[in-house]
């Protein structure tokens, strides 16, 4: 399953928010989404899974332009972690995990054998298995956010979009999460605010600046000094993690 974006535009009224974006995520990698606070990152999910409408270009799922897709088709193929959910009716946490095989069965009753499988399994992957019967309402934000995950993992789908899925959790659960959906072995798409979240489960990064793509490419030919300094204005230390390989980043105030 890969991703295909050409020429992506989205306005509101005179603010002009993507402008003009081009990006390729292939089969089955894991693609971190950077860049400071309201360059465009969310817009552009938001975009991608049809959240909002663009002004002008297209998006492709395998070649085929998902404005063209009816939503049952598009659930099949692309699951959706937002940032932040709004779920004001309360229901148990099975029953939100549930609504993710709603794409296959039309309603509780209709699940069966291989739904319930992919359920449990799904709860089992974030560690959410012994809250099944809980109140999802009466969660933290990190176990709502976990509950989330796990209902885009019981979709079943090959490509999974995440809109900075480490939100909320303890370092732990950030660590599980991303080792669980980089072993999946999906596409993957997200945003990420952590740098060394990102160095240690990226294999590509693209990097966000006022509503353009203005660098990408591995985590070595993009984490450096330069991209750091002229994105994030911040001054950075990378050096190389001696126990995994990875480049780790430190910061100082930028002069």
């Amino acid at each position: 399953m890969k991703l295909k974006i050409e020429n992506l535009k989205y306005d509101i009224g005179s603010k002009k928010l993507l402008k003009g974006i081009n990006l390729e995520v292939k089969n089955e990698s894991f693609v971190g989404l950077i860049g400071p606070n309201g360059c465009g990152k969310t817009t552009l999910l938001k975009n991608i899974y049809r959240y909002f409408s663009p002004k002008e270009g297209v998006v492709y799922i395998d070649n085929k332009n998902i404005y063209g897709l009816k939503n049952k088709e598009l659930s099949k193929i692309l699951a959706v972690v937002m940032q932040e959910n709004s779920m004001e009716f309360d229901f148990t946490v099975k029953e939100i995990v549930t609504m993710g095989r709603f794409s296959s069965v039309r309603r509780f009753s209709n699940v069966d054998n291989n739904d319930e499988y992919l359920i449990e399994n799904s709860l089992k992957h974030v560690g959410m298995d012994r809250y099944a019967h809980r109140s999802f309402l009466s969660l933290s934000g990190g176990e709502k956010q976990r509950v989330m995950i796990a209902m885009a993992l019981c979709q079943n789908t090959d490509f999974i979009i995440l809109d900075e899925p480490t939100n909320h959790l303890d370092i732990k659960y950030q660590i599980e999460i991303m080792y669980m959906l980089k072993k999946l072995g999906k596409t993957v798409f997200t945003t990420i605010h952590d740098m060394n979240i990102a160095s240690s489960y990226c294999d590509y990064i693209y990097v966000m600046s006022q509503g353009k793509i203005v660098r990408h490419g591995t985590i070595s030919e993009v984490f450096t000094q330069d991209m750091f300094r002229e994105v994030f204005n911040v001054n950075a230390y990378i050096h190389t993690n001696p126990h995994n390989n990875k480049l780790n980043i430190s910061y100082l105030q930028s002069s």
